[in-house]
This record gives C-alpha cells, sequence and structure tokens, in this order.
C-alpha cells in the first residue's frame, strides 16, 4: 500500500491539470504559431511559465487504483501488476485466469 499522503498529492496534480487544461492548450497554441511577432508569443511564454507547475501533464503520476502503487502500472486497467494478479486470482477481472500449462 502506498503512502496516502502521495496518492493525495497526485489527486491534486490532477485536479490542477483539468483545470489549467484550456488555458496551458491556447497559450501553447500561440507560442507554436509562427505567423505571429515574435513579442507576442514571447509573452504567451511568459504567462505559460506564470502558471502553476503542477498543473502541466507530464507532473502526473500514472498510480494504481487499488494500492496506490506507483510501478508496474497497466495503463489500460489503472491497476498494478500485483492487483491485476489478485483479483484475476479470485476470478474479479472478466477474462483474466490463472495460466497453468
Amino acid at each position: 500500500m502506498a503512502k496516502v499522503s502521495a496518492v493525495q498529492k497526485n489527486n491534486k496534480k490532477r485536479a490542477l491539470v483539468k483545470q489549467y487544461a484550456g488555458r496551458r492548450a491556447a497559450l501553447k497554441e500561440i507560442i507554436k504559431n509562427r505567423d505571429l511577432p515574435i513579442e507576442e508569443r514571447f509573452k504567451a511564454q511568459l504567462k505559460l511559465s506564470e502558471l502553476p507547475r503542477n498543473s502541466s501533464k507530464i507532473r502526473v503520476r500514472n498510480r494504481c487504483e487499488v494500492s496506490g502503487r506507483p510501478r508496474g502500472v497497466y495503463r489500460k486497467l489503472k491497476m498494478s501488476r500485483i492487483a491485476i494478479r489478485d483479483l484475476g486470482n479470485l476470478g474479479k477481472i472478466p477474462g483474466i485466469v490463472k495460466s497453468s500449462w
């Protein structure tokens, strides 16, 4: 089980990303637009740097929904390999069975 504080911190980052997504996208479009004058693009760059760091999508960590584990997380199921194995053995995930040969 992961530290509760680490999971909560990651959830706060997710909320910030959602809150600032529109603003960040608009500023990035201005910055990437080569037709605009350099001064306007530079001002957009400064505004982007004034936004909170944790509002950037790259700072969010993929964590297991069950245990909060940060490593070995399958994106499709949003669960760690250990949680998948445990729930798969109990028959709680459809389509996953323990292999035997």
